[in-house]
């Protein structure tokens, strides 16, 4: 395996590049349907917006763009997925390469990305922005380390791109440069890169992509932050000193959390040498060890200044990312030998992706042995083939009420518009359009037309006479015995 990596370096990369299309493959096996995030984002894909709520838009945007060339479906949102993944990865190997001697290392450093759940697991399952945001900090990573080790005025602009792009990914990547900047003015000899003048060049590039999203978030301040902010406080808690009790216990708990299996897998594969790797230290180490530490520091204070009582790992990721670079400089920092160790790491961490991978995908299918259903197994594409199939002909506007219909709606009927009132209002152009499909599960609602789609339905100058609603109800994907899933829906013709 030494001579391997030795003779073709670069096979890494393909061995990446295969799990993601691994990745790519079972999740177009498992099932048609959408899960959360995907759904939010087949639905949002249809619209190009500076802001779309409390998420920055980068994500969205790159979804709307590939919608546009190839339309939206199951394939392109993981496509996207994974294709930011691999694009992660890649960056941050070739920043290993910047700072380790050792290619073994720097493979190491890489596939310890893998290790972290929010990575192997979480964007598996369902994540979207966050994946986004971890591209982000590898390319600013990869751009940063360049710079310190052979600036440039392309490094300079390399690494205010990687900047703006986190910016409008993730609202709290702006810790990760803050931390990089403090974590290096310790270091004389690194500190010159921080006050070249070529860094104004990398903040004017940022500033240009994060310009417009920042227009935006001026002007709906709420809709930015309002989300996450009430997520983190969603436990109550008794008095300033409780709340900042449960705030700092719930960050403890996600770092340890999202940091484990990483600390778990380096300390089975360099299990001998842990000493000597605990006191080894470089310029490197130093550097990376701040900006991780600074980064958390950070985190804390935000949640002790908004008395935050949640604190979930995939908003950790971000930060902890840098832990496997991190800890495979203190390996090389120790002058440890890491040929012995690449050759456990590597079928280690193989075991746990693939693992997750199949109880990931797998789960569509093993789910409704127990009667226990899940997003994966709603049979919307059945649904829209039914209704198409009875009417003779697809839909030119849909309405619903959920997000999660209009998303799985949009990946089936991609001539339609797919239009929830309350979210995304209805236009003029769209009022008009017939055939028109109203589609809802609403179950909480005793009536037989929620409110909402009722408003848009008159607002859409249909006849009280025409809205005869219906029950279709279809088996699940992958049913056990007779389950079925019951939609209600709507058909206005010409």
């Amino acid at each position: 395996m030494r001579d391997i990596v030795d003779r073709r370096p670069n096979l890494v990369f393909i061995a990446l590049a295969g799990y993601f299309l691994l990745c790519i493959a079972l999740r177009l096996a498992a099932s048609p349907s959408l899960e959360i995030d995907e759904a939010e984002q087949a639905f949002l894909s249809q619209f190009l917006q500076l802001g779309y709520g409390p998420q920055p838009p980068f994500y969205n945007w790159l979804q709307y763009g590939l919608a546009q060339l190839i339309g939206t479906s199951v394939a392109t949102m993981s496509m996207l997925k994974n294709g930011l993944l691999f694009l992660c990865c890649l960056f941050y190997g070739l920043a290993a390469q910047l700072v380790l001697k050792d290619r073994r290392l720097s493979a190491i450093a890489m596939f310890g990305v893998l290790s972290l759940p929010p990575v192997f697991l979480l964007a598996q399952r369902d994540l979207s922005h966050t994946v986004a945001a971890l591209f982000a900090v590898s390319l600013f990573l990869y751009g940063f380390l360049r710079t310190l080790k052979r600036p440039s005025l392309f490094s300079y602009l390399l690494t205010g791109v990687a900047v703006g792009i986190g910016v409008i990914s993730k609202y709290n990547f702006v810790l990760v440069p803050i931390a990089a900047i403090l974590a290096v003015l310790p270091e004389p000899e690194l500190r010159k890169r921080i006050f070249d003048w070529r860094i104004l060049a990398a903040i004017g590039i940022a500033g240009v992509i994060a310009l417009p999203h920042g227009l935006w978030v001026f002007q709906n301040l709420d809709d930015a932050s309002s989300g996450t902010l009430n997520e983190m406080k969603e436990r109550e808690a008794e008095g300033r000193l409780m709340q900042a009790f449960h705030g700092v216990f719930a960050l403890a708990s996600a770092t340890i959390g999202g940091s484990l299996v990483t600390l778990l897998v380096f300390g089975l594969v360099f299990r001998d040498k842990a000493g000597p790797i605990w006191q080894a230290e470089s310029q490197w180490t130093r550097i990376l060890g701040r900006m991780i530490a600074i980064c958390l520091l950070g985190v804390l204070l935000v949640v002790l200044g908004v008395a935050a009582t949640h604190v979930r790992e995939k908003w950790l990721v971000l930060f902890l990312v840098l832990l496997p670079l991190y800890l495979c400089l203190k390996v090389e920092a120790a002058k440890i030998d890491p040929a012995p160790g690449f050759r456990r790491f590597v079928p280690l961490i193989a075991c746990i992706v693939l693992g997750a991978l199949v109880v990931v995908s797998a789960r569509a299918v093993v789910r409704p042995w127990f009667g226990d259903y899940s997003k994966l197994n709603i049979p919307y594409a059945a649904f829209v083939e039914e209704v198409v199939k009875t009417e003779g002909r697809p839909p030119a506007l849909v309405l619903t009420n959920d997000r999660q219909i209009a998303g799985n709606i949009r990946t089936r009927l991609a001539d339609a518009s797919v239009v929830i009132p309350h979210l995304s209002g209805m236009q003029a152009a769209d009022a008009t359009k017939r055939p028109l499909l109203v589609v809802w599960r609403d179950e909480a609602n005793p009536a037989p037309l929620p409110a909402t789609l009722n408003e848009a339905l008159k607002a859409s100058g249909v006849a009280e006479s025409a809205v005869n609603p219906r029950k279709l109800e279809l088996p699940y994907i992958y049913a056990s015995g007779a389950d079925r899933y019951g939609f209600s829906y709507i058909w206005v013709g010409d």
